[in-house]
């Protein structure tokens, strides 16, 4: 199916932003320009995803130059709910922002970058071609480094330095395996490699660059040992921007992970999958550690980030249909929760003044509709039933054990715990026990637009939850499609092509 509908998630941000920018002086313009960009570009992915759901696959040829030759955008099942879960966070974030973000130097450029970011995202999630997943990354990279520094704090300068220089080292070596892998093919487009790729049986030809790839991405995913970078860095920008990082940027990473490692670099399967089976576990420990020993929410929420990867790249390092299943899941629900848990720790920092949990409390009694809020998404991470968090553990772990991964579900099981030991941390120190008298109260800063969006992601979390097998069979069909290549090369390549290539190959035999 071909149709513009692909273009949507881009280009509408991209024209928000622009407008923001020309509306810079008046600030309320600004933010409504922002809301309204995110709300259409909301609706777009929508139809996208429906379209998607109907067709399969939603390809756009730019320029009419039809692949491998020309640009190309392609939506399946795993980009298009993606788009979507991306689109939907912007929206939140600009919501939130316009009771969080208060400074005029701040909303003069806030609003525009937040669209260039999602830009970003939806560009990397929908592009059909190696090199413009590195553009892609590079446009995401300059608007959250300017998002990380908007305040021009000192804290804030030193997280975004060490954000943006393990960020280019990144770049640099993805884009020095993507310099291999064209002189290899001749090619970058996604479709045409793995045709390519699928002659060579040894699987030795792309391994070089298969190892560069794997650099690049466990940079962006924040896989272990490359994860250094983000709890140095999360907690210093105002947390709306936090909030937007944690939801969206380290699963562009997970997403470029999933995207090459099940269609381009599927020639020697093992050649990778032992690697990245011990450091999602090594992930997801370090994470949950990290987790346990810290005090600020920002930086708690920060740490489980890191150990929550290491669950969702799990389903790549297992590759069964279950196990990848599980995952795309696991990423619905983890976008939505790791935000809104960021989104409640600014609002109770608002509130007292601070978010280390050893110096305040009593928002139960001072706030129990915030309390309430809270519960949902952070016992929905711990893995509580009926909670979202608990079906994507469950169906994960049920992965492990069809394999006889019994040490891999053990592990996953004992971070679960030890997640809801973090929460529960939360809980007692934040919410439950009483506001120690050095703690000042400052009601009256948390308002509408903070709760708004804190509200509508309990309630899709509860709604996952509750409802969780229309999705769940959803990411049934997106892993379908992920283990099977063969079904994006043809949505992909010209029949013509595909029939001059086939036969091509049978002459070389």
């Amino acid at each position: 199916m071909n149709t513009l509908l692909p273009i949507l998630p881009i280009a509408l941000p991209l024209l928000g932003a622009v407008i923001g920018l020309l509306a810079r002086h008046g600030t309320s313009l600004q933010a409504t320009v922002g809301i309204a960009t995110s709300v259409v570009t909301l609706i777009a992915s929508v139809f996208l995803l429906t379209a998607v759901h109907a067709a399969d696959f939603v390809v756009l040829y730019l320029g009419d130059w039809q692949a491998p030759f020309g640009i190309s955008l392609v939506a399946d099942r795993f980009a298009a709910i993606m788009t979507v879960v991306s689109s939907l966070v912007g929206l939140a974030t600009s919501i939130y922002a316009v009771g969080d973000v208060k400074s005029k130097d701040l909303q003069k450029w806030f609003f525009p970058l937040v669209q260039f970011l999602i830009m970003g995202v939806n560009g990397a999630f929908l592009t059909g071609d190696l090199f413009n997943l590195y553009v892609w990354f590079e446009v995401m990279l300059i608007s959250s480094f300017a998002l990380m520094t908007i305040g021009g704090s000192k804290p804030q300068f030193e997280g975004g330095f060490k954000y943006v220089a393990i960020n280019l080292v990144s770049s640099a070596f993805f884009l020095a395996g993507l310099g291999l892998l064209y002189g290899k093919l001749g090619t970058l487009n996604m479709a045409d490699v793995a045709l390519k790729l699928s002659t060579d049986e040894s699987g030795a030809l792309a391994n070089s660059s298969a190892i560069l790839f794997f650099i690049a991405f466990s940079i962006k995913a924040g896989l272990f040992p490359f994860f250094f970078w983000l709890p140095a860095s999360y907690h210093t920008p105002p947390m709306a921007v936090t909030a937007l990082f944690a939801g969206l940027l380290t699963k562009v990473g997970v997403y470029a992970f999933y995207r090459c490692f099940t269609l381009v670099f599927t020639q020697d399967p093992e050649f990778m999958r032992g690697t990245l089976l011990a450091l999602t576990l090594a992930t997801m420990l370090v994470g949950v550690l990290g987790a346990a020993s810290r005090y600020q929410m920002s930086r708690i929420l920060s740490f489980h980030i890191i150990s929550q990867i290491g669950y969702i790249m799990l389903g790549l390092a297992l590759f069964t249909e279950l196990a990848i299943a599980a995952c795309i899941f696991y990423t619905i629900h983890h976008i939505v929760v790791k935000s809104n848990l960021f989104f409640i720790a600014g609002i109770a920092s608002k509130k007292l003044g601070s978010d280390d949990v050893l110096k305040i409390g009593g928002l139960y009694k001072s706030a129990p509709w915030l309390a309430l809020l809270f519960f949902v998404p952070a016992f929905s991470l711990g893995g509580i039933p009926p909670l979202s968090g608990f079906w994507a553990k469950f169906a994960l772990i049920k992965a492990s054990l069809d394999v006889e991964g019994y040490w891999v579900a053990t592990i996953a099981l004992a971070v679960g715990v030890m997640t809801l030991y973090s929460m529960t941390k939360i809980w007692g120190e934040a919410f439950w026990k009483a506001k120690p008298a050095q703690c000042a109260e400052t009601e009256g800063k948390a308002g509408v637009w903070h709760y708004l969006p804190v509200v509508g992601f309990a309630a899709i979390t509860l709604y996952i939850g509750l409802m969780a097998q229309p999705l769940f069979s959803f990411s049934e069909e997106a892993a379908r499609q992920l283990l099977d290549p063969s079904l994006y090369m043809e949505a992909v390549l010209p029949a013509e092509y595909l029939e001059e290539f086939s036969s091509t190959a049978n002459e070389h035999e």
